[in-house]
C-alpha cells in the first residue's frame, strides 16, 4: 500500500483509508459482530492503516467494535474518530464547549481502547461555540497526549482559516467525489495555502459510483440513503448517466467502476485521502488496488471534462442536515 501524508504536520496514513460507519450504522441492519471484526482486520492486513469512525455512529456501538477489533493490532493503524454532539438518541445537537469535546474525547478513548487518538474532528462546527475556543481545546488535548492531531469535517473555509491560526490543522474531512466537487472551489485553495490534508468521505457516492445501485433499489432500516434526496428513484433514474461513463472508462482501463471513481480522487491532489466502506473483504482488495491505476494528466482532463457537463440531480443531505455542512 503506497503511503501519503496528510498535511504537514507529519501524518503519513495509507493511500486509500477505511471508513468503519457502515460496518454497523447507516447502511441496513447490522451484521454479525465477529464477521465485521474481520472486516477490519482483512483491511489492517492489506496494508490499509487510517481508520475512520465517530461517536455518533450507533451512537458509541462503532467506535466499541474498532476497539475490540483493534486489541494486539493498535500500533498498525492510525484511528481516527469524532465529536461535537450532544447525543439524545432523536435529534443530536451541535455541542463543541470545551467541557463536552474532553468529555466526548475520553469517552472515545474508552471504547476505542487506547490512550491516545491519531486524528480528532469535530464531527459538526458548531455556530454557539467560536472556533478559536474549540482549537484551543484541542492544543490541550495535544498537549495532554490524547490527541495527536485535529480536524474538521464538513467546515467552511473562514472557519478552516481561524482554526488553523489558533492551533494548526492536520486534516479536514470532507464528502468528495465524482458526484460531489464543491470542495474544489472554495475549499482545496485554503487546504494548499496552509498544507491541510482531505479525507474524503463517501468517495464511491454512497455505492451508487460502484455500479451497484440503481432506481430499483430499496434501503431498508437503518440505512440513511433512504432519506436522501439523491437516492429517489428519479434521482437514480437521472443519475445512471455518470455511472454510465464511469464504466466506459473502466473498460478502457480493463477495471473496475468503483476503482476509477477512487483512482480519479487520487489523481486530483497528493493530499487527498479517500475513505470508503465495505463489509465485504473482497471490496476491500479491490479498493485498495484503485492505488495502482494510473491517469494521465490529458485522461484526467477528459474525464472531468465529461463529468462536468453532467447535472447531477438531488442534494445529498435533506434541507436539516444541509444547515449543519460548510460552515
Amino acid at each position: 500500500m503506497k503511503k501519503r501524508n496528510l498535511g504537514k504536520n507529519g501524518l503519513e496514513t495509507s493511500e486509500v483509508g477505511f471508513g468503519c460507519m457502515g460496518l454497523n450504522h447507516h447502511r441496513g441492519p447490522a451484521k454479525d459482530r465477529r464477521e465485521m471484526i474481520s472486516v477490519i482486520h482483512s483491511a489492517i492486513d492489506s496494508g490499509i492503516t487510517m481508520l475512520d469512525t465517530a461517536e455518533v455512529y450507533g451512537p458509541y456501538t462503532n467506535e466499541e467494535l474498532v476497539g475490540e477489533a483493534l486489541a494486539g493490532q493498535r500500533s498498525k493503524v492510525q484511528i481516527a474518530t469524532k465529536g461535537g454532539f450532544k447525543i439524545t438518541g432523536l435529534t443530536n445537537e451541535l455541542d463543541s464547549r470545551p467541557e463536552s469535546i474532553v468529555h466526548s474525547v475520553e469517552g472515545s478513548l474508552k471504547r476505542l481502547q487506547t490512550d491516545y487518538i491519531d486524528l480528532y474532528y469535530i464531527h459538526r462546527v458548531d455556530p454557539k461555540v467560536p472556533i478559536e475556543e474549540v482549537a484551543l481545546t484541542m492544543q490541550q488535548l495535544k498537549k495532554d497526549g490524547k490527541i495527536l492531531h485535529w480536524g474538521l469535517s464538513e467546515a467552511g473555509a473562514e472557519t478552516i482559516r481561524r482554526a488553523h491560526c489558533v492551533e494548526p490543522l492536520t486534516a479536514v474531512e470532507s464528502e468528495y467525489s465524482i458526484w460531489w466537487r464543491e470542495t474544489e472551489r472554495d475549499i482545496f485553495p485554503v487546504l494548499e495555502e496552509l498544507g491541510i490534508g482531505l479525507v474524503a468521505y463517501s468517495p464511491l457516492g454512497r455505492g451508487f459510483l460502484t455500479g451497484k445501485i440503481d432506481k430499483n433499489a430499496s434501503f431498508t432500516e437503518n440505512d440513511n440513503r433512504g432519506e436522501l434526496p439523491r437516492f429517489t428513484k428519479e434521482a437514480m433514474e437521472a443519475n445512471q448517466v455518470i455511472v454510465d461513463y464511469l464504466n466506459k472508462v473502466a473498460e478502457m482501463k480493463n477495471v473496475t467502476t468503483a476503482q476509477v471513481a477512487l483512482a480519479w480522487i487520487l489523481a486530483q491532489k497528493p493530499y487527498i485521502v479517500p475513505i470508503p466502506g465495505t463489509t465485504n473483504v473482497n471490496r476491500i482488495s479491490e479498493n485498495i488496488a484503485a492505488s495502482d491505476i494510473v491517469f494521465t494528466e490529458q485522461e484526467v482532463r477528459v474525464i472531468n471534462d465529461e463529468i462536468g457537463k453532467i447535472q447531477i440531480v438531488g442534494d445529498r443531505y435533506p434541507e436539516a442536515e444541509k444547515r449543519r455542512t460548510g460552515k
